[in-house]
């Protein structure tokens, strides 16, 4: 006869046991008829120790960001991004984390990254991620850059390698942009992986501004150029023809400063507006100095150019006119007011600074007025 140890009440019948014994391919030979059932005693096994442990799935996405080492600041400013962090599993929220923090991103990090990427935390970055971050270490060379440029730019944890990344470089590189030089513009710039291209037209342009592949402005005139839809460099250089360039002019001048071509055309109306109106300086000079058009016009050439006239209403010298128009309009702050308020005597140079402060803050007409857009993320 058969003895079946057995745990009380685990065979709830003998047709119970027939079944089991039949399923069961190491006991054959057992008679279910001949079986004597015995009741022993087995140890107890809790259900704590039989789950395995589970990833904080009592904690919400509040929880987890700030264990993580986020402030409540932080955690407001990234809820307030990307509210549907709220009802983010823990599940998905911890293993992006996981990433970022072996990547040695921080927490501020994470608030930059939400706030220019809002739905980073909701792609799945955990895809083909060994090899783009093989990738992403053999292009970019040190550990701080990359941090660096996934903060400017989140989306190269999510781009793809092969369809995005890789014909991007490859283009700069046959354009002649080196490796070396193109990291840097990859962190300044954020937007060249996903908007760079170049026609013919872009091509024609750039041959036109005169400037080559071994002159140190041309990297930088190049990924403008190639971030730039056609269209908006062609309204751009109109632009500047309504102010008395020729096209040839309009050429060598972007071929002098690049960055120009990054202006909106309202600022460089009002700057052309002012610098040739009310200043009297013909366009050759501002071909000539091209921070006429990069410089703020409120603070900086309003100010400046006012105090001269006052200056000059007052028999002062130095006078802000001549050669030192343009000198003063380049300098510091600290120097400027160095050079033109503080060497006068202190009731004179009180007076001037009253002016001065008085003019710098003046509101633009129809400024309070104007609708404020608060920009978030990347200008696109």
């Amino acid at each position: 006869m058969t003895v079946l140890p057995t745990r009380k009440a685990f065979f709830h019948s003998r047709s119970h046991l027939r079944q089991l014994i039949a399923l069961s391919p190491k006991s054959p030979n057992i008679n279910p008829n001949k079986v004597l059932f015995t009741t022993v005693a087995l140890p107890f096994i809790s259900s704590s120790e039989t789950e395995t442990p589970r990833i904080s799935e009592d904690k919400d996405s509040s929880a987890i960001l700030r264990q993580w080492g986020c402030s409540e600041a932080d955690i407001s400013q990234i809820l307030q991004r990307l509210p549907s962090v709220r009802n983010m599993k823990p599940t998905n929220l911890q293993p992006k984390l996981r990433v970022l923090c072996d990547l040695g991103l921080t927490s501020s990090d994470l608030v930059k990254i939400v706030n220019c990427r809002p739905r980073f935390l909701n792609y799945r970055i955990d895809r083909f991620l060994d090899e783009r971050l093989q990738y992403l270490h053999s292009l970019f060379q040190s550990e701080q850059v990359l941090r660096k440029a996934i903060v400017r730019n989140p989306s190269l944890l999510i781009y793809d390698i092969h369809t995005q990344i890789e014909p991007v470089v490859a283009m700069y590189e046959q354009m002649g942009v080196i490796k070396d030089d193109l990291i840097p513009l990859l962190v300044c710039r954020p937007t060249i992986i996903r908007r760079s291209s170049l026609d013919d037209v872009k091509l024609g342009i750039i041959r036109k501004t005169g400037v080559g592949a071994g002159s140190k402005m041309y990297k930088h005139m190049l990924t403008i150029f190639a971030i730039s839809r056609t269209e908006t460099i062609l309204e751009k250089v109109t632009n500047f023809e309504k102010f008395g360039f020729t096209e040839d002019e309009v050429f060598r001048l972007l071929g002098l400063s690049p960055v120009l071509l990054t202006l909106s055309i309202d600022k460089v109306q009002r700057n052309m507006t002012f610098v040739l109106g009310t200043m009297k300086l013909s366009a050759n000079v501002v071909l000539q100095n091209p921070f006429l058009v990069l410089v703020n016009l409120e603070r900086v050439i309003k100010t400046r150019f006012h105090l001269g006239g006052k200056i000059d209403d007052m028999g002062l010298q130095p006078q802000i006119k001549g050669p030192l128009l343009l000198k003063a309009l380049r300098m510091s702050e600290k120097r400027f007011l160095k050079v033109f308020i503080e060497c006068h005597s202190m009731d004179v140079a009180e007076e001037l600074m009253v002016f001065y402060r008085t003019t710098k803050y003046m509101s633009r007409l129809a400024e309070t007025s104007k609708k404020k857009t608060t920009r978030k993320g990347f200008p696109f």
